[in-house]
């Protein structure tokens, strides 16, 4: 017998099909009748989904970026029209640039109406298209299931990434048959491509000739699961390792090969020896500008092996000697199963010359100064050390988020949540309440600045309402501190609006019953972080740190990368 159902139906019953369990977003007019059907799958104890009601469209994306970090599901919201579709741009965005399969449900006018200007009339669909893995319009509600189950194995499948669905009324509220539909397949879209093997045996020759060889990991390995392949890979060919922002937990911090984060605020050693290796194999990284500096310089003297999913990003910034376009979690072994047992002991030991100045010149005053204020180095240090690697980092923007990525420690995969790419302030706060409902097992560490903190901070009320047990600390050094600090070194030391007047972030946190400290001297540090720590409901540390703290080390941009500067020249 042919069952009879609404679009809004078909929509729910094919998101609980796809394992959809968190929904996280802001009813409005043209969506209004899906959070009608919602309110049966939502409401009760024994409901398949948990819908996370967030406090502005934005935070929602970003909240489904921070669960799906975290979680490796796909991450979803769901919105109205118009104002609400187009306050997601900048979490689809984000999530493009960083690779989070995401998708975002956005309610359209009727389609008798699109092209008159109606009200809360916006073309999604064109305005998404060029910052979207796909984005779709789904006019029928026959087509409902369908595009619910392209857009799922789209966002997760090969290279991550966001997907739209816009979804105009009429489709919503007409009727169809319900037919439930699985699409694992897209003509002319290749997620996985086939694994060349003379290019392995390739990879494997150069690598087993190196004599300096080293790796960069990005977030692919993460994205791919390949996290034990990448520990066989460097294991058995004794190869250090950089990693970027967004690949620092995929490998531990304490592995002997680990030589740090690579980039502008990276690791002095690896910043110097990059331009001394022999062999450089990238792995599910994109040679970003920040990490390379000057690319017409960068390791020219090496061979350059890629590893990467995606062929767009080969030779796009860095032009490599050989190319593998393959899942990470395929090719690896692949490789690692045609190297000899390497030992490159001399090799590795040249990286510690330049990890002792680096700790005498740059960490050991961020992190354990002995007077003067605060600095937060040492606040993200202490943190680390009472979490013992255990904690999923998140971050906001700026002087916070290098300092954090710089000085937090990682034992487990999938344990930094940042916007890397795009560079969102205001990221923090709401990819943390995502990351708590993804893995509600683990402490979650939010550090933030005084501005970026600000950006979303209405989402505190979703934390209030959720009671999420984040650790928000901010770093209140009443500027935006990355840009004074460019403005500092680049630009004459003219401080040009960067000055912030703050709020008493104490009686903000009141007045939405989370618990709250202020720390301003180091002494009090450590019992602070002890009591956030312990505590099993959302909390707020804010520390008073040096206004005019700088991150360093620093690589100036386009310029060569083993130019980084330990200390700012006076």
């Amino acid at each position: 017998m042919k069952e009879i159902v609404t679009g809004t139906e078909a929509l729910m019953r094919a998101l609980k099909n796809e394992g959809v369990t968190t929904i996280f977003g802001y009813p409005g007019g043209a969506i209004m009748p899906v959070y009608d059907a919602l309110y049966d799958y939502a409401m009760g104890p024994e409901a398949p989904f948990r819908h996370v009601l967030t406090r502005h469209e934005q935070a929602a994306t970003h909240a489904a970026q921070g669960y799906a970090r975290v979680s490796g599901k796909v991450g979803v919201c769901l919105v109205t029209s118009g104002p609400g579709a187009t306050n997601t741009l900048t979490g689809v965005a984000d999530a493009m640039m960083d690779s989070t399969p995401i998708v975002v449900i956005a309610g359209q006018v009727n389609i008798g109406v699109l092209g008159t200007d109606a009200f809360q009339e916006v073309d999604l669909v064109g305005v998404t298209q060029p910052i979207s893995k796909w984005s779709y319009q789904i006019r029928r509600p026959e087509d409902v299931a369908w595009a619910v189950s392209r857009a799922f194995y789209i966002a997760r499948s090969g290279r991550p990434g966001p997907v739209v669905l816009d979804f105009p009324t009429n489709a919503q509220k007409g009727t169809c048959e319900w037919q439930e539909q699985r699409v694992d397949f897209v003509r002319s879209y290749v997620p996985y491509p086939a694994l060349d093997m003379v290019a392995v045996a390739q990879a494997a020759k150069l690598i087993n000739e190196a004599k300096r060889p080293l790796a960069l990991v990005g977030q692919g390995v993460e994205l791919g699961n390949a996290q034990q392949e990448l520990v066989d890979f460097i294991e058995q060919a004794d190869i250090p390792v950089g990693r970027t922002m967004l690949g620092l937990s995929a490998l531990s911090t304490d592995h002997r090969l680990n030589m740090g984060m690579l980039g502008m605020h990276g690791q002095y050693s690896l910043s110097q020896l990059t331009q001394q290796c022999d062999v450089l194999i990238a792995i599910g990284m994109r040679f970003s500008a920040r990490v390379t500096g000057l690319t017409s310089t960068y390791a020219r003297q090496a061979k350059i092996i890629h590893l990467d999913i995606d062929k767009s990003e080969i030779d796009k910034c860095v032009k490599a000697d050989l190319a593998i376009v393959a899942d990470c979690k395929e090719s690896l072994p692949a490789i690692t199963r045609l190297l000899r047992k390497a030992d490159h002991t001399e090799w590795v030991e040249a990286f510690k010359p330049y990890q002792a100045t680096e700790e005498e010149k740059v960490i050991r005053p961020a992190t354990q100064p002995t007077d003067g204020p605060l600095l937060m180095g040492e606040v993200v240090r202490a943190v680390a050390e009472a979490t013992q690697g255990e904690a999923v980092l998140v971050t906001d923007v700026g002087q916070n988020q290098l300092f954090a990525c710089r000085y937090f420690r990682f034992r487990h995969h999938r344990s930094i949540v940042t916007s890397a790419g795009l560079g969102t302030m205001g990221f923090g706060l709401p990819a943390a309440i995502g990351a708590a409902i993804g893995a509600p097992d683990r402490d979650i560490c939010m550090f933030a600045g005084d501005g970026g903190f600000q950006m979303c901070i209405q989402e505190l009320g979703t934390v209030m309402e959720q009671q999420v047990p984040l650790k928000i600390i901010i770093l209140n050094n009443n500027y935006l501190g990355n840009v004074r600090q460019w403005q500092d070194m680049f630009w004459g030391g003219r401080r040009s609006f960067t000055r912030m007047m703050n709020p008493d972030y104490g009686q903000i946190a009141r007045s939405y019953g989370i618990a709250f400290e202020r720390v301003k001297d180091r002494f009090e540090l450590n019992e602070a972080v002890r009591r956030m720590l312990q505590s099993t409901a959302p909390f707020i540390l804010e520390c008073c740190v040096k206004e005019d703290d700088n991150v360093m080390p620093m690589t100036t941009p386009y310029k060569d990368v083993d130019t980084m500067n330990l200390v700012i020249e006076s």
